[in-house]
């Protein structure tokens, strides 16, 4: 017998919904346009190792608008000393919460022998971990997989959580597939291993007090209530950033919030064009906020003729917030386009 979660007992979970971190992705302007759409979703940077941290621009890693709280700093590295000394700098900045990769497959990541390879070490993973806890008062969570090549049981993923838990980490965030570090590329490893998701509900039911959340493969929100009765959370990864207004029911349907942040897309685009502004100002192209906004009308009258106008146009020095405004008209019904232009 399966026995579900009562979703009133996990409605204020700071972990029921969160997005999750993709490099190339969730930058700063990426999490603060998805603020427009959602205040109560968690929000995860791209992986920052600690080498670009404690050797490069401390500034560009870790800088971010305070619109975008809540929002955690996902680390990359494998050795104790320079993940405390970056967690620190973490919190020093301000973020909620420190979250250790233990999932990336990429080449990069094997290199360095840290991301998914972590799973073969969870005596490493609990070092790492007490180790950042003792660096900093926020909390230090864990991103990992069901599992990496050769490891088929069940039990090698309990072992590994259970000794991550003994270094002090409290909330698991758990890709329901395993990672195939050789053969495989990283977009591969998110849609080639079969999804198993059973064994994350299981987790749950085997670790009563941690905090579970589930993540790969998850597409709308029907699916999120359904895993929310048998996890603590649910983490979505392409699916807000291909169609950004998904996060607009969040905050009602997931999170017990009695209105949402923008009603319509109109909305979000007018509430983030004083952000726009503020970028160009100090330098930034067009393109490096509204690349994250293409998806916004997405199955809308119009939305191909917006996204292109974006793609075509917003790279350009010249392009301004107006450029935006351009691309929406688009999708403006025919009979709203003729009355605004009298």
């Amino acid at each position: 017998m399966v026995t579900e979660l009562n979703p009133n007992n996990a409605a204020h979970s700071p972990w029921r919904f969160s997005t999750a971190p993709c490099m190339d992705w969730t930058d700063r302007h990426c999490r603060r346009f998805w603020r427009t759409l959602t205040r109560h979703a968690r929000v995860y940077t791209e992986m920052v190792t600690t080498g670009a941290l404690l050797h490069g621009d401390v500034e560009r890693h870790l800088g971010f608008n305070q619109e975008e709280h809540p929002v955690a700093l996902q680390l990359g590295g494998a050795v104790p000393a320079d993940l405390a000394q970056c967690a620190a700098l973490g919190e020093e900045w301000g973020y909620d919460e420190i979250n250790l990769n233990c999932g990336c497959p990429s080449d990069r990541v094997q290199n360095g022998r840290f991301g998914a390879c972590l799973m073969a070490e969870p005596a490493l993973v609990r070092d790492c971990v007490a180790a950042m806890r003792e660096a900093c008062e926020v909390p230090v969570t864990v991103k990992h997989r069901i599992g990496i090549d050769h490891q088929e049981c069940y039990s090698e993923l309990v072992d590994f959580v259970g000794t991550v838990a003994a270094g002090g980490a409290e909330v698991f965030i758990v890709h329901a597939r395993k990672a195939w570090l050789q053969g495989l590329s990283p977009k591969e490893n998110r849609e080639i291993p079969p999804l198993n998701y059973d064994w994350v509900y299981q987790l749950k039911r085997d670790f009563p007090k941690l905090t579970i959340v589930i993540n790969g493969g998850i597409e709308t929100l029907d699916a999120c209530e359904q895993h929310l009765k048998h996890v603590d959370g649910v983490m979505l990864g392409r699916a807000p950033y291909q169609n950004p207004w998904l996060l607009s029911e969040v905050d009602q349907r997931l999170c017990g919030a009695a209105t949402s942040v923008s009603h319509t897309r109109e909305d979000a685009v007018d509430a983030m064009l004083p952000y726009i502004e503020a970028q160009l100002s100090k330098g930034a192209r067009l393109h490096h906020v509204t690349r994250h906004m293409l998806g916004l009308y997405q199955g809308q009258y119009g939305g191909r003729q917006y996204r292109r106008h974006l793609s075509e146009r917003a790279h350009r020095a010249e392009a301004t917030a107006d450029t935006l405004l351009e691309a929406m008209a688009h999708c403006a019904e025919p009979r709203e386009r003729a009355v605004a232009t009298g």
